[in-house]
Formats: C-alpha cells, sequence, structure tokens
C-alpha cells in the first residue's frame, strides 16, 4: 500500500494515471505533454509500475502501458475504510454536541 501512495504523491504520475484511464498509450503518448526527458518518463513509470498502478508491455520497439485498476482499488478501499470511520467519529461527536450534555459544556 505504501508504494502506491507513493506513486500517486506526484502530480506527473497522477497526470499519468488520468490519461491511461482512456485506454493503453505509448511511453512516447505519455511522455508527449510532459516537459521532460524520456529517461525522466521511464522513472516515473518505473514507480507506477512498482506501486502495481500500471503494466506495461514491449513490442518490438513500443512499450505500450496499461492501467492496472486493482492497485486503484486498493487505495480506494483502504480510503472508503477511514473515509467511514471518520464520518462515524462526526456523527458522534454532532450527537453528543446536540445533546443535553453537550449543550451544558
Amino acid at each position: 500500500m505504501d508504494q502506491v501512495f507513493k506513486a500517486l504523491s506526484d502530480g506527473t504520475r497522477r497526470e499519468m494515471i488520468e490519461r491511461l484511464t482512456r485506454g493503453p498509450a505509448s511511453v512516447g503518448e505519455l511522455a508527449q505533454p510532459l516537459s521532460m526527458s524520456l529517461p525522466a518518463v521511464m522513472q516515473h513509470l518505473q514507480v507506477l509500475e512498482a506501486g502495481g498502478l500500471v503494466r506495461s508491455e514491449k513490442a518490438g520497439r513500443v512499450r505500450t502501458c496499461h492501467l492496472e485498476p486493482d492497485g486503484l482499488r486498493m487505495a480506494e478501499d483502504w480510503l472508503g475504510e477511514q473515509r467511514t470511520g471518520w464520518e462515524h467519529r462526526l456523527d458522534r461527536l454532532g450527537g453528543f454536541l446536540n445533546s443535553d450534555e453537550g449543550k451544558r459544556s
């Protein structure tokens, strides 16, 4: 899970993920809108692959990248659990503040 959040912590990598939500793309296509060298793009892709968010395959001279939804689902599930816990705590706090005891404090 740490690798997933490390991969998502960078705006460039999130931009690459966003692009891949529209379908597979070559490294060149991913690099095109970015103002960085191809080796720098490859480093970002390595982080995304290590996090299980992207997989790539090479056919001839072209490396094509694909989104791996399971990695994103893992992050989404964890965030959902955290959100549920916090919503429960906030509901309890709201109930306390609206109670007679909370109004006396």
